[in-house]
């Protein structure tokens, strides 16, 4: 009997850890805060085209909006 609910007691604990480690690895505010900073080099900007250029500026634009502190 003491054996089983030490067994018990022992999943419960390492449930809690499992799920207080997944919460850690999220943010409030969505996983883009987690990402990396996607900020390039004048040349990668200067490569390119027109709507690859307006696509990246609004995922910069959304990502300085959700996450104000991320620079």
């Amino acid at each position: 009997m003491k054996r089983r609910l030490l067994d018990l007691i022992t999943r419960i604990l390492l449930l809690v850890v499992v799920l207080t480690g997944a919460a850690a690895c999220t943010a409030a505010r969505g996983s883009i805060c987690l990402g990396p900073d996607l900020r390039y080099r004048q040349q990668v900007y200067d490569a390119m085209n027109e709507a690859e250029a307006a696509r990246h500026l609004a995922a910069l634009k959304l990502r300085e909006q959700l996450c104000p502190r991320s620079r």
